[in-house]
């Protein structure tokens, strides 16, 4: 039991959150929420992608295992502690990455393309991409990238280039977030933890965070003001969702640069308030813009 119970937290469950966010935004944006088979295969989608994630963060584990050991959080991982033998954990990792595979083939072959692309993607920055800086956060984001994609094409929504980039800036926007504050939290010893932090300082994560930051909001209104599906009696009401955005997004950098918060952007959003109303926030003006009015 305390094996499963291991692996079962080598595989992050708390991250799965963003195989659900990152692959419904086509089928939202494209008012298809309400169409039950489109949404069914939405979320087998999601569960397969759920799958191949768990797989990827076993493999990183692995990899990972001895850096891990040094670290003051990390050390606690089943893998790097040393519950979970790095064999049944090396199993375990090829069982699901070969069942998500199977299970996409008689799906959808499209999906099992960027599903291979992500693993092969994954494996890259596990083994090799993950030393160097700058292109291992944008690896991370390019994932998210696959992510929307994969909800994309199991329901043959044509995404919108504005979302989709928007939604890889906002990965890369979190991914720089967190390495930010990895970078301030661990100190002298971060780059035992990362090798790719040698290459990193503060300023740097900051201007990066800036620039970024820019790119998002302002790829985001671009899409609202191009996407036809939030004109409603010749008014885009899509730009109501602005402020919100605007607001998510100052809120995250308050916790980072005020609180000093440092953890993963998804357990930030499990712990705090104002940004979970946010979301609700959003998501209640979404659903009306786009399946009520």
């Amino acid at each position: 039991m305390r094996l499963i119970n291991g692996l079962f937290l080598s595989m992050r469950p708390r991250q799965w959150t963003k195989n659900v966010l990152f692959v419904f935004p086509g089928i939202v944006f494209d008012a298809s929420l309400l169409d039950i088979e489109a949404l069914g295969r939405v979320a087998f989608c999601s569960v397969l992608l759920i799958l191949a994630a768990s797989a990827v963060y076993l493999v990183n584990d692995i990899v990972d295992s001895a850096a891990d050991r040094q670290h003051p959080e990390k050390k606690h991982r089943p893998i790097a502690a040393g519950v979970v033998p790095l064999p049944a954990a090396a199993i375990t990792a090829a069982l699901l990455a070969g069942l998500t595979l199977l299970l996409s083939a008689s799906f959808d072959r499209d999906l099992t393309l960027i599903l291979l692309a992500y693993f092969l993607l994954q494996i890259a920055y596990s083994l090799y991409l993950k030393q160097i800086a700058l292109l291992d956060i944008m690896a991370v984001s390019a994932g998210f990238v696959l992510r929307i994609l994969a909800g994309g094409v199991v329901v043959d929504v044509a995404l919108s280039p504005w979302l989709t980039t928007c939604a890889g800036l906002l990965a890369l926007f979190l991914i720089i977030g967190k390495r930010r504050q990895e970078l301030y939290t661990l100190g002298e010893a971060a780059q035992t933890a990362r090798a790719s932090f040698k290459h990193y300082t503060l300023p740097l994560l900051d201007d990066l965070l800036r620039i970024v930051t820019a790119c998002v909001l302002i790829t985001y209104v671009i899409y609202t003001v191009e996407s036809p599906t939030m004109i409603r009696n010749g008014q885009n009401l899509g730009l109501l969702t602005v402020p919100i955005v605007i607001y998510g997004i100052f809120r995250y950098l308050y916790l980072i640069h005020v609180e000093g918060e440092g953890s993963a952007p998804d357990e930030v959003l499990f712990t705090d308030r104002p940004l979970q109303l946010t979301l609700v926030a959003a998501s209640l003006t979404y659903f009306v813009v786009l399946y009520v009015l």
